[in-house]
């Protein structure tokens, strides 16, 4: 009996071994070819998408045309993304989805599409920026898509030209650039009924980030001395969303307008003529030093990722360069060649 128990418990010490050996040989199958890394778009003309590893050792361009054997669009404004799927928003009316990591097409949204912006997410809805007719300052709305049939199944009034689009505790944060007009509105969309409240900011808010401390930071660029407006004072807005209070208010000097922010682990980051600056969540006033230069011609696109800066070079008639930067050091450690009017810079 004795020899019949030890048998069957070697038996099981050798199956859970082997078990253990399996678990320790599995592979993991890659995405797709366009798995970690990073994805810029280019505006056009031609549109495009770009793609760099994550390593920084390969880049190709024009990856949708390479997939699908056809352009991204009149003009490609943004892209987003949602689970396995990336979204590319085309000015010219069309939303084209695609798998993140393979970017083949799987469909095509453009009813009720007028001239989309920017796209974000909460469960299986997106919400779309939208202008409407850029010369009517009366029809911008929000699009609300079904992301099971790629329908827009309703809309949602809102002011002159809604840009940027956050998505954050059941709620929508757009800033208001003002499309062909200018504008100083945040809009607050609550999910559950659509209502939707304003915050007044500085003219020309753009670029929004939901920092570390939960609140929004928002750069406003501030009206250009030849807009209807006249020259008007730049900021770094920054916003409680338990009460859409004002926290702070730090403003540029006159003729400063600066038109890029990325955020990342508690730093807001700004470029401004061509200065890399710098902020904590704490900060109580703008920095007075910057951390480096930058040596590009045009400063088209931004964003951090980390511990390294990606900034794009944009040219409007050929291929941009998109140059990479050590945030510790400053040193320009990469340049790559993506498409025209490159503007948008995400990490897959």
């Amino acid at each position: 009996m004795k020899k019949i128990i030890l048998s069957i418990f070697a038996m099981s010490l050798l199956i859970v071994s082997c078990s253990e050996d399996n678990d320790d040989n599995i592979s993991t199958e890659p995405l797709g070819a366009y798995e970690d890394g990073i994805i810029v778009s280019g505006e056009g003309d031609p549109s495009s998408i770009s793609f760099i590893s994550e390593d920084l050792m390969t880049s190709e361009n024009q990856i949708y045309f390479n997939v699908n054997n056809e352009a991204t669009g009149v003009y490609l404004q943004s892209l987003g993304f949602n689970d396995d799927d990336a979204y590319i928003v085309a000015d010219a009316g069309t939303i084209t989805a695609v798998n993140r990591y393979t970017f083949e097409k799987s469909a095509t949204i453009s009813t009720r599409l007028t001239t989309p912006r920017y796209i974000a997410f909460e469960d299986n809805t997106a919400y779309v920026s939208d202008w409407g007719d850029p010369n009517d300052a009366t029809d911008d709305y929000i699009a609300v898509i079904d992301l099971t049939s790629n329908t827009v199944i309703s809309t949602i009034p809102v002011s002159e030209g809604p840009e940027q689009i956050l998505e954050e505790s059941d709620k929508l944060y757009v800033s208001h650039k003002g499309g062909y007009g200018i504008n100083n509105l945040i809009s607050v969309i609550n999910i559950a009924d659509n209502t939707v409240e304003t915050i007044a900011v500085n003219y020309v808010p753009d670029e929004m980030a939901i920092n570390d401390e939960g609140d929004l930071v928002v750069l406003c660029e501030g009206g250009a001395s030849w807009s209807v407006v006249g020259e008007t004072s730049a900021a770094l807005v920054k916003i409680d969303l338990s009460d859409n209070s004002i926290i702070s208010n730090l403003e540029f000097s006159a003729g400063e307008h600066p038109s890029l922010m990325a955020y990342e682990d508690g730093t807001t980051y700004y470029i401004l003529n061509n200065e890399v600056f710098s902020l904590t969540d704490n900060a109580t006033s703008l920095p007075t030093s910057s951390l480096f230069s930058i040596t590009a011609a045009y400063a088209y696109g931004l964003s951090v990722n980390d511990n390294q800066l990606f900034v794009t070079d944009a040219s409007f008639t050929e291929n941009s360069t998109l140059l990479v930067y050590d945030l510790v050091s400053g040193a320009e450690t990469n340049t790559f060649s993506v498409g025209v009017a490159a503007s948008k810079i995400y990490f897959n």
